[in-house]
């Protein structure tokens, strides 16, 4: 399965959010009920929320960070995105390195362990992941 990008999209990692989040996943599809269907929309291994400009996602990402994910670190001498990860679709994808990223169509992404064809997007918001 993939998740629908547009605008600058804030995606991040399901297992990084069962192992990093505060309560967990249940948690945090809890603390983001009012967004699901709107800015917001998940598969089995992606959540994604997202800006319409750079002040907004830099927002996410110090948000997220606050609850113990990691963003950027270096590997192997270069600065990529480890637990979650910005990505404009607009503008040519992942703005630094995202190894568990992967661009489908110009329109969505997928993780790299996903197999699946079908996205989820604005008006499917998520799956029981």
């Amino acid at each position: 399965m993939a998740i629908q990008t547009e605008f600058i999209d804030f995606i991040v990692s399901v297992a990084a959010i069962r192992a990093k989040y505060p309560g967990g996943w249940e948690a945090c599809l809890k603390d983001h009920a009012p967004l699901i269907g709107g800015r917001v929309w998940y598969d089995d291994y992606l959540f994604r929320d997202g800006a319409m400009g750079p002040q907004g996602i830099e927002a996410l990402v110090e948000e997220w960070t606050a609850l113990g994910l990691v963003g950027r670190a270096q590997v192997d001498g270069q600065d990529c995105w480890i637990d979650f990860c910005v990505y404009e679709s607009m503008f040519g994808g992942a703005t630094l390195p995202c190894a568990w990223l992967v661009p489908q169509d110009g329109r969505s992404v997928a993780h790299v362990d996903d197999p699946g064809s079908a996205v989820v997007g604005r008006g499917t918001p998520g799956l029981n992941a």
